[in-house]
């Protein structure tokens, strides 16, 4: 009983105490992602289910939905109701644009320290826990004020060491996203959405390699009576300057061919 007397005493004195507390929610975090109270999605920073975008009263380019992380190809997001301007309406929420932020905030931090690669939930508990292991051990090792002052900073620097040489072999387990661009959609066969495409309007839904979809502004320089809604498009450029994509007919092969 005297042994756990002591570890008690050194867990909640100067400065272990500083990480006992810490260690409880860390600890207290993971129990509820065992028992799926969080979710796994939770470690990745949000990326959820997608949203569906419809082709609504939209900007230059319509937006991607991926979740509360909030990926998204730039532009202006499709903003209309059902029954408004276009076919149908679009759904999505600030919280995309929040939780972006707030993940590159915590990553842009790790990513100083050389702790990036991982979720940031995963640095964060390494760095608590190294901590706290080291403090309780130089809290039992030494007396005094100005000793413990030195433990804590000791603690502080350990930690960030160690969590520095524990990261690395655990960024291969945390693939990073790669944001979708433009880009991405050229080449890609589009559905048209809007009763037809001119030079100067037109809308089409695409899908990106992920399944996300994304209602994006298109145009054809050339007049094409065919490009109505619900035909098969081609996009085979993107114009900067119009912020938009240009499309061609396009009928894909039967299945099996």
């Amino acid at each position: 009983m005297a042994g756990t007397g002591d570890f008690f005493a050194a867990a909640l004195a100067f400065p272990t105490a500083l990480f006992s507390f810490a260690l409880v929610v860390v600890v207290g975090y993971w129990l509820l992602m065992l028992v799926g109270g969080l979710g796994f999605d939770a470690v990745h920073g949000g990326h959820g289910v997608g949203h569906h975008l419809g082709a609504g009263h939209a900007g230059p380019v319509g937006h991607v939905g991926h979740g509360a992380g909030g990926h998204g190809v730039g532009g202006s997001v499709a903003h209309g109701a059902s029954g408004g301007h276009g076919a149908g309406g679009s759904t999505h929420g600030a919280a995309d644009a929040h939780g972006g932020q707030g993940a590159g905030h915590h990553g842009g931090v790790l990513d100083a320290l050389g702790l990036g690669g991982v979720p940031a939930t995963v640095a964060l508990s390494l760095l608590v826990a190294l901590a706290w292991f080291v403090s309780l051990a130089g809290t039992v090792l030494t007396s005094g004020a100005p000793a413990r002052g030195g433990v804590f900073a000791v603690a502080l620097v350990a930690s960030w060491a160690g969590t520095r040489v524990l990261v690395r072999p655990l960024r291969r387990l945390f693939p990073q996203d790669r944001p979708i661009t433009r880009g991405d959609f050229v080449g890609r066969v589009c559905v048209i959405r809007t009763g037809r495409v001119t030079a100067g309007f037109g809308q089409a839904e695409v899908t990106a390699e992920d399944g996300s979809t994304a209602t994006v502004q298109v145009r054809t320089p050339d007049p094409e009576p065919g490009l109505t809604a619900g035909r098969t498009a081609l996009i085979y450029d993107y114009d900067p300057d119009g912020e938009h994509f240009l499309v061609a007919p396009f009928d894909p092969p039967p299945p099996g061919l």
